[in-house]
């Protein structure tokens, strides 16, 4: 996918030959983003493309906070997290087919409209942060994951995005997902047969069912980090242990990267036997698709090797 192509069906664009000498910011709006690494990242890929712009924390969930510091004239763009994904994208100009099929919004970027006003377009990085981290690790898996079952663990937004990153791009037979509440799954079934109806989800409704099911080539991993305790928790991390002890090894993407990469469940797939993705290379992925749109440009694969580097645990 040309995101950056892509982008311009929504207008033209805002730099000129010396905006990367400009001061220009670019946020982050979330609720609890303290230790978030994205400035750390994108300071890092700024520089590497000669850029003398910076990345701030803004942890907000006030809507016309976010709207007063989007549409400064300094501002290139932004970053948007939990739990403003949904509630923010209602608020700009325009959504990206990306976005109104996932059902939430985690970028901004900037556009001229013909007579020179900008327009503030959302979109979805998350499903590229996706696909890219497997695709950087191994290249033919669009052909070796195809045709087979592919599995999500989690019910959320970052749960949508890994559900719309393999379903466009893996082609698999079909999507399991475990999640602490089938209420939360029945929105996203819901949610996809209308979205994209192409895409088969099962949910897993217990341990039995996942033992009976054929392996799954790729599971991402979409839910915080700390130990299950409820009955619905303790549930879907029985399923995900039954799933990883199958006969056939595959690949594991965990999205989370907090407090530590190298969560319970990327543990617990390495102890099995599987391959590992770890959320910070995620989060660097999901980074270079927002510079490419506020950049510009390509992205600086020198750059790109210092910022998962920086991030590495």
């Amino acid at each position: 996918m040309d995101i950056l192509r892509h982008s311009y069906q929504y207008g033209t664009s805002l730099l000129g030959s010396s905006s990367r000498s400009v001061p220009y910011n670019a946020y982050l709006f979330g609720g609890d983003i303290s230790r978030s690494l994205s400035p750390l990242l994108h300071g890092i890929l700024f520089r590497s493309v000669g850029a003398s712009w910076e990345c701030h924390l803004s942890q907000t969930t006030e809507k016309s906070k976010f709207l007063e510091t989007i549409t400064a004239s300094n501002t290139i763009g932004s970053s948007i997290t939990m739990p403003n994904k949904i509630t923010f994208g209602r608020l700009l100009d325009d959504l990206t087919d990306e976005a109104r099929t996932i059902g939430a919004t985690n970028t901004t970027f900037v556009r001229l409209d013909p007579t020179g006003k900008r327009r503030y377009i959302g979109t979805n990085t998350d499903c590229i942060g996706v696909r890219d981290a497997i695709l950087q690790q191994h290249p033919n898996a669009l052909a070796s994951a195809a045709g087979k079952p592919a599995m999500v663990v989690g019910g959320g937004g970052a749960a949508r995005s890994a559900i719309y990153a393999i379903g466009k791009w893996f082609s698999p037979s079909e999507i399991y997902i475990t999640n602490r509440l089938e209420s939360e799954v029945d929105d996203i079934v819901n949610h996809f047969n209308t979205a994209m109806p192409d895409v088969k989800l099962r949910y897993i409704p217990d341990v039995a069912t996942a033992h009976k099911l054929p392996d799954p080539s790729i599971i991402v991993g979409t839910i915080p980090d700390y130990p299950p305790s409820q009955p619905g928790e303790l549930l879907s991390w029985q399923i995900c242990e039954a799933i990883l002890a199958k006969a056939e090894r595959g690949l594991l993407v965990d999205m989370c990267y907090m407090p530590v990469p190298e969560t319970r469940l990327v543990n617990a797939a390495k102890n099995a036997g599987w391959e590992v993705i770890l959320g910070t290379e995620v989060l660097a992925r999901v980074c270079v698709a927002q510079q490419i749109l506020w950049l510009e440009c390509e992205s600086n694969e020198e750059g790109v090797k210092q910022a998962v580097a920086a991030i590495a645990p």
